[in-house]
């Protein structure tokens, strides 16, 4: 199969347009990134970029949520919006004839998004429902406690949702506020792939977006520092399983690191071959579940493994979690481990670029971190070119003493409470 060639155009409005012309079906995928989202969030408004997403296609100064949701479902269309650690999002598909009107309704939504008060209130309802449901989720649990511990108050630390505090306070005005910052021209990405020329594209997004231009000062992006506590936290909750997460702070995409640790991330925690499973589940029977994962993100990251398993296991269960991952600093990966890592890690990599949605979504996403169209190929060779080395020396740099939360019962907290040093 030949390679996909994408083009790289920006309007006069500061406005990236990337398009992969992809004929094989009459399926157009559009992907439109602002950068930003939860990253511009503070402890006072936390939440409101979820908000945001979930307002802004309920109506517009032109269009009520009911003529939205028609013109989108009368041709078979989706048209949606998200939050995101590092950027918002809106996203649409649809057959070729129906692209140039399905982009146009989406440029009415992200420029005159009208945030009805009674959407708001209902959605406000909505989300403090969802966290409270949250707060009875061991999992969850866990991984607030574990944010908190690895970021403090930079924004990555905060839950999406936001608090019940911040989602009862903030406004309609908070809202339009917040889309005059940051869901601008000069902060968008356009990807779009699917059956349709580079020509007619541009000509169709200029039509829709060409004009636009903020009258708002840029708001710079500046967000505090992570301040990472090396600690153990707990929470009481009578559930048979416990769960278990440890957490290393770790780099930004943008490091040299950044593949070795894909590649470590790969080894202990992708899939039933993976390291965690095969020996905390299979040979030691400890966990319900078990993994590990290393988000990418424009700021600095976490490594995190986690494992779910027994009350009764919980102590042996974190020591083991340790020990897998900090036996890393000081044992070299066969070459046959390296082999199988970099083989899936790259295998599932190609499979996630075959739909025009996930082409549009991976290509806009590389444009909006900042890291360029070409990132396609360079982690592909970043990750081939790791070597042994790579992985112990990146091991030893990172998985020192980790910031742990353990959620379960009282039996549970009992085998950890020794280590307590923050409760």
């Amino acid at each position: 199969m030949s390679k996909r060639q994408s083009n790289r155009s920006v309007l006069s409005n500061g406005i990236v347009v990337l398009v992969t012309e992809n004929p094989t079906v009459d399926i157009i995928a559009a992907r439109c990134f602002f950068a930003g989202g939860e990253r511009v969030e503070t402890v006072a408004n936390s939440g409101i970029t979820h908000l945001v997403a979930s307002i802004m296609t309920r109506g517009t100064d032109r269009y009520s949520s009911l003529e939205i949701a028609e013109q989108v479902e009368s041709v078979g269309a989706s048209l949606g919006t998200e939050s995101s650690s590092d950027y918002f999002l809106l996203s649409l598909k649809t057959i070729s004839s129906d692209f140039h009107d399905i982009l146009l309704l989406a440029s009415e939504i992200l420029r005159s998004p009208s945030y009805p008060q009674t959407e708001l209130d209902l959605e406000r309802k909505l989300t403090i429902q969802s966290i409270r449901s949250q707060q009875e989720r061991p999992f969850t649990i866990a991984y607030a406690q574990l944010q908190k511990l690895i970021y403090g108050d930079h924004p990555y630390g905060f839950s999406s949702l936001g608090t019940e505090q911040t989602i009862n306070t903030i406004s309609r005005d908070d809202l339009v506020d917040h889309h005059h910052r940051y869901l601008r021209p000069d902060q968008m990405v356009i990807s779009i792939a699917g059956k349709i020329s580079t020509e007619i594209a541009i000509a169709i997004v200029e039509e829709a977006f060409g004009d636009w231009f903020s009258p708002y000062e840029l708001s710079l992006i500046n967000s505090p520092a992570p301040s990472f506590q090396p600690q153990l936290v707990t929470h009481q909750q009578d559930t048979q399983q416990a769960i278990v997460m440890i957490s290393y702070p770790a780099p930004s995409v943008l490091s040299p690191d950044y593949a070795a640790l894909k590649v470590i991330s790969t080894y202990l925690g992708n899939g039933l071959s993976s390291r965690l499973f095969v020996e905390l589940r299979e040979k030691r029977g400890l966990a319900y579940e078990v993994s590990a994962f290393y988000p990418t993100r424009s700021e600095a990251s976490q490594f995190v493994a986690y494992i779910g398993t027994a009350a009764h296991n919980t102590g042996t269960a974190l020591a083991g979690l340790r020990q897998e991952c900090e036996r890393l600093t000081e044992t070299l990966l066969t070459e046959d481990e390296m082999a199988m890592c970099k083989s899936k890690l790259l295998g599932q990599y190609a499979l996630g670029k075959q739909t025009n949605g996930q082409i549009a979504q991976v290509y806009g996403w590389y444009e909006v971190m900042g890291l360029g169209l070409e990132f396609d190929a360079s982690f592909v060779a970043s990750i081939e070119a790791v070597t042994q080395a790579d992985v112990l020396k990146v091991a030893q740099q990172y998985f020192t003493t980790p910031a742990i939360s353990v959620v379960g019962s009282e039996v549970a907290l009992q085998q950890v409470t020794p280590l307590l040093t923050n409760n």
